[in-house]
């Protein structure tokens, strides 16, 4: 069965074509800036050439229908017709308590992703647009949901309880989620078997550092905590989000810079974090390069970030009564080689000791921690699109 991945944002949509006999991708894509002028289409084929299409499209169903001809284009395609997809999977960012696994998509699944739309307003929508725009063009396959916040649903009260009124629980399920949930799955699987021990004996702290990051702690193959929260804001220190801070800030700077409450949310979400704090970007390439040429903003910034996620090691390595391994993935957990040493630095009265000659690598799966350190450092790649499609391949069967 070949299976398509469908991550439809609010102007984007990303897509891989999935043969599931030996998992190899046939086809990745890229459809960005989906109902607004200059829309463009990458298409990259396995052992062709990326063809490039420009092509003005109003919604994701003409997006979808542009990616559909691609996909069966006699001389860029990867495949004869639409017939031989047997199913489509796609990525819904917020499942609610509802789901605690992929789903086959039916108009109750619908109804609850549309039920997510207050608490997931940036994602959902785009998420169902993508959802719905599939199964008019294809409607005699099996579409699933594969949720962000599914892997994280094995957290106890203990851990995704706010301490609120237990009435807004009650009435509006305000509670940690969780998000990143299939690559945590995915690089969490992947470490028990570099660890040579079974998923369910393992407990793992996993790092999904990116633009937006987040931490997870597993025992016996379940979640026992994570950073993200109610919503993605919760946490690490990100790009442009703020992560964990006094709430009362919020009040107290919508006071004082006279904003209302989109306005508020946009600040933590979009103007915070290390960009905020550096004054210099979002991508840590450039503040490490800031603070190596003496930036004292850029420098601090940094130091906040590395405090943030030692904070949190500590905190997880608590809460499993030990560890087994740390897992680094994602786009700086991946390829950010000083971000990884600073993390790891003076953590060795935990037992953590990292390879530094080891740790230059980037995007590779490997083990760079030294020979004495009592806990295992991976690098881990992750694989985000082949959960998605290994389990709307066993939904589909």
């Amino acid at each position: 069965m070949k299976v398509l991945v469908v991550n439809a944002g609010s102007s984007s949509i990303k897509y891989q074509v999935v043969d599931m006999t030996d998992e190899s991708v046939m086809a990745v894509g890229l459809v960005d800036r989906v109902g607004i002028p200059g829309t463009t289409l990458d298409h990259s084929p396995a052992g062709k050439d990326k063809v490039t299409i420009k092509k003005d499209l109003p919604d994701h169903t003409a997006g979808m229908k542009l990616v559909l001809e691609v996909l069966i284009n006699e001389e860029y395609g990867v495949i004869k017709s639409m017939d031989e997809i047997g199913a489509v999977g796609h990525r819904v960012v917020h499942g609610g308590e509802e789901f605690a696994a992929s789903v086959v998509i039916d108009d109750a699944v619908k109804k609850v992703i549309k039920d997510c739309f207050d608490i997931a307003p940036l994602h959902n929508p785009p998420n169902m647009m993508g959802i719905e725009a599939c199964q008019e063009l294809m409607p005699n396959v099996k579409h699933v949901a594969v949720f962000d916040t599914a892997f994280h649903q094995t957290m106890e009260p203990a851990n995704f309880m706010y301490a609120l009124p237990y009435d807004v629980y009650e009435k509006y399920r305000v509670r940690r989620y969780g998000f990143h949930g299939t690559s945590h799955f995915y690089v969490a699987h992947r470490a028990a078997d570099m660890l040579g021990k079974k998923y369910e004996d393992c407990k793992i702290i996993t790092l999904h550092l990116g633009n937006g990051a987040s931490m997870a702690a597993v025992k016996d193959g379940r979640v026992v905590d994570t950073t993200m929260g109610f919503t993605p804001l919760e946490g690490l220190v990100m790009g442009t989000r703020s992560g964990d801070i006094d709430p009362a800030i919020v009040f107290f700077l919508m006071d004082k810079l006279g904003m209302n409450s989109a306005e508020a949310n946009n600040y933590f979400n979009k103007k915070s974090g290390m960009l905020g704090l550096s004054g210099v970007s979002n991508d840590l390439r450039d503040i490490l390069e800031a603070a190596a040429s003496g930036n004292e903003r850029a420098k601090i910034a940094l130091d906040v970030y590395y405090n943030k996620v030692k904070g949190y090691i500590g905190n997880y390595m608590a809460k499993l009564n030990g560890c087994d391994c740390l897992v680094f993935t994602a786009g700086v957990g991946e390829n950010g080689i000083d971000i990884r040493e600073n993390i790891c630095k003076d953590l060795d009265f935990l037992g953590i000791k990292m390879d530094v000659e080891k740790n230059k690598v980037r995007g590779k799966e490997v083990d760079v921690s030294a020979p004495d350190s009592k806990i295992k450092i991976f690098i881990i790649p992750t694989n985000e699109e082949l959960v998605i499609a290994r389990d709307t391949y066993g939904l589909a069967k």
